[in-house]
């Protein structure tokens, strides 16, 4: 039996894709390894949001060809999908895929060892023309994950955005929707397999449906979801903040199964830096989504995306960002000093920011992320929620299991039975660690 490790960089999108080459690979008789052992194949979808992930990903490549000179290695993703000329010329690569091309995996991989005992040094290509408006969403099943209790689906692919941060729009292609009836017929063999949680996830899931021929928007995709026997839970990936209409957000908080916890980009508190950064949105408007988000659901959790130090920022704007983000009181927030990658606008712009100064500014950020964050979870103490417990979790010579509420808030309880995969009710006591609540079960 051959043997097949796979590795996956970036993005939920990207892992949902590495699992689905996984099991394409399982089924065709392939043992799994870690990517540390020795394989006959080596798989690793790459990223290429940032000139760092691209070197990460070169470094995945030949080490798995290091690891052993014999095997096939393939390359998949973004990273190729950005630097097509050069990975050809990387002799650690023996099979390239492209973004759209990734259930070709089996039969390149087998085009790869036919040309090994024929002798010929090649290597296998697969390059998806990414200059196509409209192409046909690629079609991917998971039967299981990696995830017990929760399963990551993608309905969607590529952006029309454009920001001039992003080379996104190069390496994924335009905006892709996933028919509705494939991804109720994945979520329903899901569920029927135990998972009661799914997160649907995409490129820009705002956009989905755009391109398909019937009238359909992302609600609608909700609405079928919120149908399926077994699925008791519907998270949201990122969401742009226009999406969240008084309508929008009206009927998601008539479908129980919604978890209120929303991931709303925001990338800057300035409007003059969001217009740099190509964002179709003010300030204003992303401030009336989230009043929309509180009007319609009790104490959502919103989180968001901040970038630090994008080209131009200056003291005020930096400020004004700040101010920005006190106001709106997120859950969360994942800050990001600003990284050049090559292709895109704003690698070119005047006025970068040192990396001084955005490692200064991302202290100041999360600093105010980690205050926020504590102020949200100390709301819990003393009320009663349920937790959709995930696994066992060992802390100070004690077990306990951790899940998580519908807002994303982590909790532990005693480990008084097999918690794993069920939902428990129960009051927050207090603390258990900094970011993890203790709740006793009713």
């Amino acid at each position: 039996m051959k043997k097949a490790a796979l590795h996956n960089l970036g993005c939920k999108v990207n892992a949902y894709e590495t699992e689905a080459m996984q099991e394409i690979l399982v089924h065709a008789g392939y043992e799994i390894v870690d990517f540390h052992e020795i394989a006959d194949v080596y798989v690793i979808n790459t990223c290429s949001v940032t000139n760092i992930a691209d070197r990460k990903s070169r470094q995945m490549i030949h080490q798995a060809k290091k690891r052993n000179p014999n095997g096939i290695v393939v390359a998949a993703g973004c990273y190729v999908q950005t630097s097509e000329e050069k990975a050809k010329l990387d002799p650690a690569i023996d099979v390239i895929l492209g973004n759209n091309q990734k259930n070709l995996l089996l039969s390149k991989i087998e085009a790869a060892f036919a040309a090994r005992e024929s002798n010929e040094n090649t290597t296998v290509e697969a390059i998806f023309d990414i200059n196509k408006e409209r192409t046909v969403f690629e079609e991917m099943q998971l039967s299981s994950t990696a995830e017990h209790t929760r399963a990551f689906i993608k309905v969607q692919d590529g952006c029309n955005q454009f920001c001039t941060y992003c080379i996104i729009p190069y390496a994924r292609g335009r905006i892709r929707s996933r028919k509705i009836d494939d991804v109720i017929r994945e979520l329903t063999n899901l569920a029927n397999r135990g998972f009661k949680e799914v997160v649907l996830n995409g490129i820009h899931l705002s956009s989905y449906g755009v391109d398909l021929e019937e009238d359909i928007t992302l609600i609608d995709l909700i609405r079928k979801v919120h149908q399926i026997k077994g699925i008791e839970r519907i998270r949201l990936g990122s969401l742009e903040p226009k999406i969240v209409t008084e309508e929008f957000a009206k009927e998601l908080s008539k479908l129980y199964k919604i978890c209120p916890h929303f991931h709303l980009s925001l990338q800057s508190g300035c409007d003059e830096t969001l217009k740099r950064m190509n964002r179709k949105y003010t300030t204003m408007e992303y401030f009336r989504g989230c009043e929309l988000l509180r009007k319609y659901f009790d104490n959502p959790a919103i989180t968001t995306d901040v970038i630090v130090g994008f080209p131009g920022e200056t003291e005020e704007e930096f400020a004004q960002t700040k101010a920005f983000l006190e106001s709106v009181q997120f859950y969360e927030m994942h800050i990001f000093p600003y990284s050049r990658r090559k292709g895109t606008p704003a690698d070119r712009m005047k006025d970068q920011v040192a990396d001084q100064i955005k490692k200064e500014r991302s202290h100041i950020l999360l600093s105010l992320e980690k205050q926020m964050s504590k102020e949200y979870r100390d709301g819990y103490v003393g009320t009663t929620v349920e937790v959709l417990m995930e696994e066992p979790y060992e802390y100070e010579g004690k077990e306990y299991y951790v899940g998580y509420t519908k807002t994303y808030a982590k909790i532990a309880v005693p480990a008084k039975a097999n918690y794993t995969n069920q939902i428990v009710s129960g009051t927050v006591t207090g603390y258990l660690q900094d970011d993890i609540l203790l709740m006793e079960i009713r």
